[in-house]
């Protein structure tokens, strides 16, 4: 009886996850270095504003490219979590996908770190792990991470029920991460990505600091990917007549479509 074997186009997809992560990071990394080191641009309000116009430029860029056309260059686990419970990804290849992203937020950022030397450990940059601005609690944070990916999954579903706006996801995705890094950065944080968080935060608790908090930026994004999910297929799908819903239900969108 032959062994069960992973297909080469998941493992292709695969690599493709965690290089473009990966990259994502890097140039994360690489933004809050220049933005908020003191030798840098030094931080404040307007460097989140920078940080996101490059942040959301580089991921439509990577969602254009060609291992993004072929993978669907999620980057980000609630994202695919979000496209699975919209019935647009197969469940199966869920999990590689995460642990793929995952993986590529871990060796950008480590990559980032040996390209510009100790001050990527050392505060403010502190690998680039986000952290809740003063007044921001853990569960203030959930709530938040959670709206912003409710509020992405409801446009994820209603751009991918139609090829125009399939087309137009790339620059929406874009901006949509633009603001939430520009707004919400200076109070939250303004991850939005599991992905975003784990690399830079597992790097500074090696490094033996305090250890940036991990758990709400984690959940936050998880929670509201699934909801928004939720209540596309219940409620925004049910008052199309089906016509949107269930076509975004019916037939799984291709990585290369996402």
């Amino acid at each position: 009886m032959p062994s069960p074997s992973v297909p080469l186009s998941l493992v292709l997809r695969i690599c493709c996850e965690f290089g473009l992560t990966a990259v994502l990071l890097l140039g994360v990394v690489t933004g809050v270095r220049w933005l908020f080191a003191p030798d840098g641009y030094g931080g404040g309000g307007a460097a989140f504003a920078v940080l996101g116009a490059g942040v959301g430029a580089l991921l439509a860029a990577l969602m254009l490219s060609a291992p993004g056309r072929r993978s669907g260059a999620h980057l980000n686990p609630a994202v695919t979590l979000a496209l699975w419970r919209l019935g647009a990804f197969p469940g199966r290849d869920v999990l590689p996908y995460c642990l793929a992203q995952l993986g590529g937020s871990v060796a950008g950022t480590w990559v980032a770190a040996v390209v510009w030397g100790p001050v990527v450990a050392r505060p403010p940059v502190g690998y680039a792990a986000v952290r809740p601005g003063p007044g921001w609690g853990e569960g203030a944070v959930v709530v938040a991470e959670a709206g912003v990916l409710a509020a992405s999954a409801l446009m994820l579903a209603g751009l991918l029920a139609r090829p125009v706006g399939r087309r137009l996801l790339p620059y929406a995705v874009g901006l949509v991460t633009a603001l939430v890094i520009a707004l919400l950065g200076p109070l939250t944080g303004g991850s939005a990505n599991p992905a975003r968080q784990f690399g830079p935060a597992l790097l500074a608790w090696e490094a033996g600091g305090t250890g940036p908090l991990l758990w709400a930026y984690v959940a936050g994004p998880v929670l509201g990917a699934v909801a928004g999910a939720v209540l596309w297929r219940r409620l925004g799908g049910g008052r199309q007549g089906g016509r949107q819903g269930a076509r975004l239900g019916d037939r799984p969108v291709s990585p290369r479509e996402t």
